[in-house]
């Protein structure tokens, strides 16, 4: 029986909770995540469950007080919409299942896998699953704690070997940077030893000691990563884009020395309030300007239907790194936009991606992207256009190098953009 009302008037004990119909057609989605565990008691609105769509992360509240005694299946399976995804024990109004009748969850503890930190909101974007060791040990037994409590971090600093090269993500080994900080000494509770920006913290906190080196002792053991949430989603759209779009990239050598002047000078000149203008809106300018000649960049190729959407708008998407992985908020409406006000939503939306405040919308819709390497990069890499996309932009580092000019080499500053095009839609004498 699923109707609610009229488990109420016939029959009391248990509560099941149903997965939801979450909209857009979803027929199924993946488990990402069990915030609460068998045991647990937990409230109405208190979120029970997150689940991966093809777009975005998705929280399940509860509908009713009650304890938790079963869940529908561990994080990475797939679920069917209207499935059983967990049974409470409830009180007597608020029962709507015998407690006689057969769960078609999974009633044991150490079937919920362990809470991650910060569950996403559907706006917000998936927290991979921690890694799980290869070494089994005895299940504990369920421990029943409000659903608002946080349990304590299992995770445990992983031994660096000497001269072992930390794993952090580009933001996180940038802020090390700016605050002078040897990534070497710090330790990561993430996947495979991974330093986030939590780590970060507690480093510059005082909460942890340095690494200490291990000299050259061999060292042993292995992790399995679960491939889930948006992990997973870019692992799927990746093979996807190469397996069905032709790539052909294309490396141009740009002089950028009165492009780095004037951004300096607008730099010097900003208002309170402005953001710091990176090289990226001028990029966004160009392009505006280049799809007015070329207006075939800003498309999208359906090519299911062999239908070539093209775009007056120049909606561009700007990957940004996550701890979580790589994500593209999109600046809409760029060609309406002036250099401050796109540096401005630059910084908003990449802020709101890595702190998990990025809403649904803003990452879906792009005609075009900008993949950045930034100060990081090096002198050319090949992008993966951002499917169903045709073009993406990848700008590298700025270097000083020896132009000849005037019958002299003289200083100036150059950078490559290397740019992927779909050569079904785009020929090189486009590209170039």
């Amino acid at each position: 029986m699923t109707n609610t009302q009229q488990g109420k008037e016939s029959v009391k004990g248990n509560y099941r909770i149903e997965l939801p119909d979450i909209g857009e057609g979803i027929a199924e989605v993946e488990i990402l995540e069990w915030p609460v565990a068998v045991g647990d008691m937990i409230k109405e609105d208190d979120v029970v469950c997150v689940v991966m769509t093809d777009k975005a992360s998705v929280e399940i509240p509860a509908p009713v007080d009650g304890e938790v005694i079963a869940i529908g299946a561990p994080a990475g399976q797939m679920m069917a919409v209207g499935s059983e995804l967990m049974r409470l024990h409830t009180d007597d109004a608020q029962a709507n299942v015998s407690p006689d009748e057969p769960a078609n969850a999974t009633p044991v503890a150490d079937s919920a896998p362990e809470p991650v930190i910060e569950s996403p909101v559907v706006e917000k974007p998936v927290v991979a699953e921690p890694a799980k060791q290869v070494e089994t040990k005895p299940a504990s037994a369920p421990v029943s704690r409000p659903a608002s409590a946080k349990a304590p971090s299992a995770k445990a600093p992983l031994p660096r070997a000497e001269g072992e090269k930390p794993i952090a993500a580009p933001a996180v080994r940038q802020r090390a940077r700016n605050a002078g900080i040897d990534l070497r000494q710090v330790h990561g509770t993430g996947p495979a030893g991974r330093i986030t920006h939590d780590d970060l913290d507690a480093f510059i906190a005082g909460d942890s000691q340095p690494v200490a080196s291990s000299g050259r002792a061999a060292l042993t053991g292995m992790q399995e990563i679960p491939v889930i949430g948006l992990r997973r989603k870019i692992a799927q759209v990746m093979q996807d884009a190469k397996q069905r779009i032709p790539h052909f990239t294309y490396v141009e050598e740009i002089d950028v020395t009165e492009l780095e002047a004037l951004r300096q000078k607008l730099n010097a000149q900003r208002k309170e309030g402005q953001p710091k203008l990176t090289v990226l809106p001028f990029i966004m300018r160009a392009i505006v300007v280049a799809m007015r000649e070329y207006p075939q960049m800003s498309s999208r190729y359906n090519d299911v239907d062999n239908i070539v959407e093209q775009y007056a708008a120049a909606h561009i998407g700007i990957a940004t790194q996550t701890d979580k992985g790589l994500m593209v908020p999109v600046v809409r409406h760029s060609e309406a936009l002036s250099l401050w006000e796109s540096a401005d939503e630059i910084k908003r939306l990449s802020s709101a991606a890595r702190e998990g405040g990025i809403k649904a919308e803003e990452l879906n819709g792009s005609t075009i992207t900008i993949t950045s390497l930034g100060p990081m990069g090096g002198l050319v890499h090949t992008p993966v256009i951002n499917t169903p996309e045709v073009a993406i932009v990848g700008v590298n580092k700025i270097a000083k190098r020896p132009v000849w000019q005037d019958g002299a080499f003289i200083p100036r500053d150059i950078m490559n953009l290397s740019s992927s095009f779909d050569h079904r839609i785009i020929d090189g004498w486009e590209a170039t």
